[in-house]
């Protein structure tokens, strides 16, 4: 189990590698903000800054249950094919209904079911998770693009469109949700038995199931979890954009993915804190916000987060084995 976010003290006064790591990022970020303070005045204003949060927040959401599947040794390609349709699903409900709380639910119970069918094709089917999710992604295309049929939708009750883009106390809704999952998941994660067994899966999958861990079962719990969130993140997303269309979020699974190795978190599982990954996520945005502010053109985005993803996954390569040396 990683231990990351523990206290230091039950361990005594030095820093574990990992929480080393995770000073760094933040070292790294804070130093991000500064010399993009200096670049530009845009930056460090408190519109800015909140709309940094708010898209960290819908990042992280994305990227929290992607993060448990990489911990236990998985992946999941269609995270962002699954927000797409989620979104589309429940903003047709939510319109032909008229019942935000029905299309919340359709919503939610889309990206879950999503999950549980790529769970069910990496344990039960034994199809390596690369091939079943990026299968998946270009299934959900389809579907999206087939079930919107080239139709934009928008326009949608201004109390759906708060949890998107409403403030409470001056801080935008999503912070709200993404501080509740990131408790509730580092609890789940750091401190029962549920999250030392999924960190275990992802160490040694064979140790694991000799020392009696379910195997199975957590494997295909958190790809359930992965398309839960993507679920609760469509609607995060469709609140936002107020609008929904079949090739709507296509660069999503690229900056979760991003935000998860840049947060420390091992592509090969295992290695990994929630916590990292919503310091990854801060670190892609303010990446992404910095360009759009000194006027980089959009279509260098998706260049620069490969690198990034590229870079982190290699520099994990090399801890993992300094490690092992």
């Amino acid at each position: 189990m990683n231990t990351a976010t523990l206290p230091t003290g039950a361990r005594g006064a030095s820093l574990s590698p990992e929480q080393k790591a995770l000073v760094l990022r933040l070292a790294v970020l804070c130093l991000m903000g500064l010399a993009l303070t200096f670049a530009s005045s845009a930056f460090l204003t408190p519109g800015n800054l909140l709309n940094v949060l708010r898209q960290a927040s819908l990042m992280f959401l994305i990227a929290s249950g992607l993060t448990l599947v990489i911990l236990c040794g998985g992946l999941d390609l269609s995270i962002g094919a699954n927000v797409a349709l989620s979104a589309c699903l429940a903003g047709t409900v939510i319109q032909s209904s008229g019942s935000i709380l029905l299309g919340c639910a359709v919503g939610a119970g889309s990206g879950l079911l999503i999950g549980v069918l790529n769970g069910l094709m990496v344990t039960a089917l034994r199809i390596p998770a690369f091939i079943a999710t990026y299968g998946m992604l270009w299934i959900l295309h389809g579907v999206t693009y087939w079930f919107m049929n080239g139709q934009t939708l928008h326009g949608f009750p201004p109390a759906f469109r708060a949890l998107g883009s409403g403030y409470f106390l001056g801080v935008p809704v999503p912070v709200y949700l993404m501080l509740g999952v990131l408790l509730a998941g580092t609890v789940l994660t750091q401190y029962t038995t549920w999250g030392q067994e999924v960190y275990a899966t992802g160490a040694n999958t064979e140790s694991a199931a000799l020392s009696g861990v379910p195997v199975f079962n957590r494997r295909l719990a958190v790809y359930a979890a992965s398309g839960l969130m993507g679920g609760l993140a469509s609607l995060v997303f469709l609140a936002r954009l107020n609008s929904a269309e079949g090739d709507m979020g296509e660069s999503l699974t690229l900056q979760a993915i991003a935000a998860v190795l840049i947060g420390g978190t091992s592509l090969f599982g295992g290695t990994g804190t929630l916590v990292g990954t919503l310091v990854g996520g801060l670190i892609l945005t303010v990446v992404l916000n910095g360009m759009n502010i000194l006027g980089v053109s959009a279509n260098w985005q998706p260049l620069i987060t490969g690198v990034i993803v590229i870079l982190s996954v290699l520099s994990d390569a090399v801890a993992r084995k300094r490690r092992s040396s």
